[in-house]
């Protein structure tokens, strides 16, 4: 059933971020966070949120927590600003210790499950360049931990390299003495779709091989553009469109206290 709409309250004072309601006065049935990329700030996918008019989807635009540094305008989810030899431009990947506890344990678990009562079926990413790295740290880390977001988004963006180890299990031998345990779960069942440029992506064919072996369901979409940038036309858009149309989720028509069977 549907949660109730996220407020500033929810989330520490120090977190920048718009709330965005549903197009309609209905309480929300889910929530999409929109991730900017590096040097950018929550702004323009504020405006992003509002365009895209969802059903039934507040959606929750998150200001990256670090600002560049040399004062340079805009944010950044990584710990540290590094130049990458071989391109020139910025690395994403820089550690992401601050952003990815934000995100999926202070956004996701303690905002919008325990304080807003949505359900991680209920609940999608959508990001873009470094916030698309995110998103996908994201979905991979609350996977390990039994929690499978309703889907991801990733425009340009890939799994960062290092991530969390997950959470130990015990064990009890036929003795009786309990021996730790790495858990080994499976695949993340979260859907990915992955928008990268056909020329000049940051999304590597070898990240796309790691994306292929964390997650259980990826559709790739390759727009014929040099270099990932967010959609420009209505055909870019499209995908965007018909996989959030696949992934949202509604109640319009079903009674007050009506209980999912799963």
């Amino acid at each position: 059933m549907p949660g109730r709409l996220p407020t500033q309250a929810d989330f520490p004072s120090t977190l920048t971020l718009d709330v965005v309601p549903p197009p309609s006065p209905d309480r929300p049935t889910n929530v999409l966070i929109l991730l900017h990329s590096l040097g950018d700030s929550h702004r323009p996918f504020s405006a992003l949120g509002d365009q895209m008019r969802l059903p039934e989807t507040a959606c929750l635009s998150l200001c990256a927590p670090n600002k560049l540094p040399f004062d340079l305008d805009g944010f950044q989810w990584g710990d540290d600003l590094i130049f990458d030899q071989g391109t020139g431009g910025l690395d994403f990947d820089t550690g992401f210790g601050t952003a990815l506890p934000l995100v999926a344990d202070t956004v996701i678990k303690e905002g919008l499950m325990e304080k807003c009562g949505y359900a991680p079926r209920n609940i999608l990413v959508l990001g873009f360049g470094q916030g698309a790295c995110v998103a996908l740290a994201a979905a991979r880390v609350l996977g390990k931990e039994g929690v499978e977001l309703g889907g991801i988004v990733s425009i340009g963006g890939f799994l960062p390299e290092k991530l969390p180890e997950p959470p130990k299990v015990q064990e009890v031998e036929d003795e009786g003495e309990e021996k730790s345990k790495m858990s080994a779960p499976g695949k993340c069942k979260a859907p990915v779709l992955l928008c990268k440029a056909r020329e000049n992506s940051a999304v590597m064919q070898s990240a796309l091989n790691r994306l292929k072996d964390e997650f259980e369901f990826l559709e790739v979409k390759e727009w014929k553009m040099n270099g990932d940038h967010m959609p420009r036309n209505r055909d870019e858009m499209m995908p965007i469109m018909q996989f959030m149309a696949r992934r949202l989720q509604s109640v319009k028509g079903v009674p007050q206290g009506s209980v999912e069977v799963t």
